[in-house]
């Protein structure tokens, strides 16, 4: 998949499949982003109807670069604050699949000291003009509480994969907290020291309140990436 897929859309919002690769938004003249491709596609819906409004696409959450995922968009500063407001009282659901790798030598969670379920919490520090975030034992004004749980969801050889449930949205959160705890991301060669290959990381479920209507939404989607969907596949067939 090159372009999202529009999975739901209203006068005020639209939920949609960002592919792996495509940044949410960019200011890297040439390279398309969320921002940029949702813009144009109300340009040319508009268009046919008629209007010459400008568009608004109002982005009120981030994907990294590398990672697929179902997103909201705001298509109104209205339901931008609103969607916003939700994020920031942590009113909004965000669930992950997160294939990770053991260490060499180890076959189970049981023996680097993980249970099959259970919470990572920490303090992050980021390092804005690297771009990298890390974990600090030491809490300061500087740092971040990070807090997410996660639960094995099945495993193939070294490769266990996980749901997890984000509580806080911080850079690289994920990553940087299961590099951490001995079980970094398949594919992160920037936390994880892992071969280059797609991020094992995506983004199936989001659950939010409609900012206009008050209506309970809930979007789940199919991960692209093929090695998380044949664990998956393994988990329905048992």
């Amino acid at each position: 998949m090159t372009q999202p897929e529009i999975i739901y859309e209203d006068e005020a919002i639209l939920v949609c499949h960002k592919p792996a690769g495509v940044a949410t938004q960019t200011k890297r003249l040439g390279q398309k982003d969320m921002e940029s491709i949702l813009k144009n596609y109300i340009v040319g819906k508009k268009r046919v109807e008629g209007s010459t409004q400008p568009p608004y696409i109002g982005i009120v959450h981030r994907l990294d670069q590398p990672v697929e995922g179902v997103m909201v968009y705001a298509k109104t500063p209205q339901a931008a604050a609103k969607l916003t407001a939700q994020i920031k009282n942590r009113f909004v659901g965000k669930h992950y699949y997160a294939l990770v790798q053991l260490p060499e030598g180890k076959h189970s969670m049981e023996e680097i000291g993980l249970t099959e379920k259970g919470v990572l919490e920490n303090e992050i520090v980021f390092d804005a003009k690297k771009n990298i975030s890390s974990i600090t034992s030491q809490k300061t004004k500087n740092t971040k509480h990070a807090l997410l749980n996660y639960e094995v969801v099945a495993q193939k050889g070294q490769k266990v994969l996980l749901d997890i449930t984000l509580h806080t949205g911080r850079h690289h959160q994920i990553r940087v907290q299961l590099a951490y705890a001995g079980i970094p991301i398949v594919g992160d060669v920037k936390y994880g020291n892992c071969p280059a290959e797609q991020l094992g990381l995506c983004s199936y479920r989001i659950t939010f309140t409609h900012p206009i209507t008050g209506r309970k939404m809930d979007y789940k989607i199919m991960p692209e990436n093929e090695k998380i969907r044949m664990l998956l596949e393994t988990v329905k067939s048992a």
